[in-house]
């Protein structure tokens, strides 16, 4: 999505504590700094905006899975927890993350960052690598659309059935790629500068369906718009996975440690845990074909 938001009853606790859009992506970015070469990354030696501290920046608001009650700070949520276990690899305790508040598409824009890191299902592409610099991908998503349960395509089954439907998205995220690349449908697809106002489309009938990552989707139709239902996820374009990958500034001489740090939590089984912890309600969504 992006730039877009469990565990149900029970089961959307989990996930609520924890669940926005997103594009083909690289394996392992290369290191760009002299950091990880030189193996000199601890706080002492890293040059972050702020001595001794890790300022993390995200989208305001944020969302279930993802970040729990809009509270990046809270540890709570998928990427509020990946965010402090990157930390706590790189030899910074929790009182030393900062958090700042950056919107999706200033994020990836071209120019000084007000953050050392940006966490906010950022996917990684090459058109954006061209700004920002990536770290090794801590997830792998795919884009599912969403729909009324009284909307015309509640039932779609194939890509095919979605063809005149009007679809909607975040300006900015591979949700929207995924309408126009892998949907294509005949009307042209509504964009909106948060899930908030799509979210408020969908609800007033403006739009037939709203592509989202698929834990987004699972809280959206069981916390959000409980008369909301997943249609399906969508192919990934190219046939080429879609990560997400945390945001540094072009040529950060951070995003070779950031890197090595989250390598390293997919290598000790964090990121897998974290997954299992925050998402495992975003499981059994039928894929169009």
């Amino acid at each position: 999505m992006r730039p877009a938001s469990l565990i149900f009853a029970a089961g959307l606790t989990s996930v609520l504590a924890a669940v926005a859009g997103c594009a083909p992506a690289d394996d392992e970015p290369a290191a760009t700094g002299s950091s990880a070469a030189s193996g000199s990354c601890s706080p002492a030696q890293l040059k972050t905006l702020a001595a001794g501290k890790l300022t993390f920046g995200t989208d305001d608001p944020v969302y279930p899975p993802w970040f729990d009650d809009n509270k990046p700070d809270s540890g709570k949520g998928f990427e509020s927890a990946v965010a402090y276990a990157v930390a706590e690899k790189l030899g910074y305790t929790k009182d030393q993350v900062v958090w700042t508040r950056v919107t999706f598409n200033n994020a990836i824009a071209p120019g000084k960052k007000t953050f050392d890191i940006d966490i906010n299902e950022f996917s990684i592409t090459d058109e954006r690598k061209n700004a920002v610099d990536f770290s090794s991908p801590y997830y792998d998503v795919t884009q599912t659309v969403i729909a009324l349960k009284s909307s015309k395509i509640a039932g779609a089954k194939t890509l095919a059935d979605l063809k005149g439907a009007k679809l909607g998205a975040q300006v900015g995220t591979t949700s929207y790629r995924s309408i126009t690349e892998v949907v294509k449908p005949d009307a042209q697809p509504a964009v909106y500068n948060n899930n908030d106002d799509a979210k408020k489309a969908l609800q007033n009938g403006q739009i037939d369906g709203l592509v989202v990552d698929l834990p987004t989707a699972f809280y959206i139709t069981g916390a959000e718009i409980t008369d909301a239902t997943i249609v399906g996820q969508l192919p990934q374009p190219s046939g080429t996975p879609e990560q997400f990958g945390l945001v540094l500034d072009k040529g950060s001489s951070l995003t070779g440690c950031v890197s090595q740090a989250v390598d390293a939590l997919r290598t000790d089984g964090t990121l897998k845990k974290l997954e299992q912890q925050w998402l495992s309600a975003t499981q059994g969504a039928p894929t169009l074909s």
